[in-house]
């Protein structure tokens, strides 16, 4: 089975081939069927032999290159989902909704509009659905998702000044959690461990293992050990630099090289 990574929209997804692959290159455009919606995707590398024994996950396929006619058409989409957010927004406000909305999208054929929006209940949006439906005379869907998914559809950049890596490459969020800030000795603050979305940031967990492997080649926080500077207490330690605070005395901590310590007998 011949099959290709695209990205549709914000959607990084594994495309496969109704028969022998055409020639797509890395950031070419090609026409896929979604989830039975026609859809323009990026090339984000060669075609490739599938090894597994199970088909892809994703319910993709490549249909055929992009053309300047289907550009247009996605030039005209994008207007209208411009201004679908407008008048969505003022139906949102007109019916009182609690609600946020996050994005539109319009499918390539135009039978279809998607408003993505995020809520901390359940919303009635029945109303809502009707008046759009009346403006656009085509099928409106309502999909509600939470904030991490938001900011991958909205977009963004990071603190770190990078494109964020949930809508740059990350194809599904993992669990992140409080104890991978701190294995890392990182400042428990939360505008500083935290991503646009306000939950804590997926790059946390990139590093994890290897601090945690870490950690255990490095004497814990507590211990009693010699140092060239005498006997002290272990305070924390920089995995990254190999070092060892160490207390020596109510008021001199200093930073010494972990082959420069010795763990003394309880």
């Amino acid at each position: 089975m011949n099959v290709i990574d695209v990205k549709i929209r914000d959607l990084r997804v594994i495309a496969r081939f109704h028969e022998e692959p055409f020639v797509l290159l890395p950031g070419d455009y090609c026409l896929v069927d979604h989830e039975g919606d026609k859809e323009i995707a990026k090339v984000k590398c060669d075609p490739y032999v599938w090894q597994e024994d199970l088909p892809p996950e994703d319910d993709v396929f490549v249909v055929r290159s992009s053309t300047d006619e289907d550009f247009e058409i996605l030039r005209q989409n994008r207007v209208v989902e411009r201004e679908g957010y407008k008048v969505a927004l003022e139906k949102i406000e007109h019916h009182n909704l609690p609600m946020a909305l996050a994005t539109v999208e319009r499918s390539f054929d135009g039978k279809k509009m998607r408003f993505y929006f995020t809520a901390e209940h359940r919303i009635d949006f029945r109303e809502l659905v009707k008046d759009l439906a009346y403006v656009y005379k085509t099928r409106i869907e309502m999909r509600q998702i939470g904030v991490r998914d938001r900011s991958r559809k909205v977009g963004g950049y990071g603190i770190c000044g990078q494109e964020l890596c949930c809508s740059r490459f990350l194809q599904k969020f993992e669990p992140i959690t409080i104890r991978m800030a701190k294995e890392q000795n990182l400042a428990l603050n939360p505008t500083k461990i935290s991503g646009l979305c306000g939950r804590l940031m997926c790059c946390l967990a990139y590093e994890s293992d290897q601090y945690v492997d870490a950690r255990a080649l490095f004497p814990p926080a507590g211990c009693r050990v010699s140092t060239p500077h005498g006997e002290g207490v272990v305070t924390d330690m920089n995995y990254v630099q190999n070092t060892i605070n160490v207390r020596v005395d109510e008021s001199r901590i200093v930073a010494c090289q972990k082959n420069e310590i010795t763990v003394l007998a309880h």
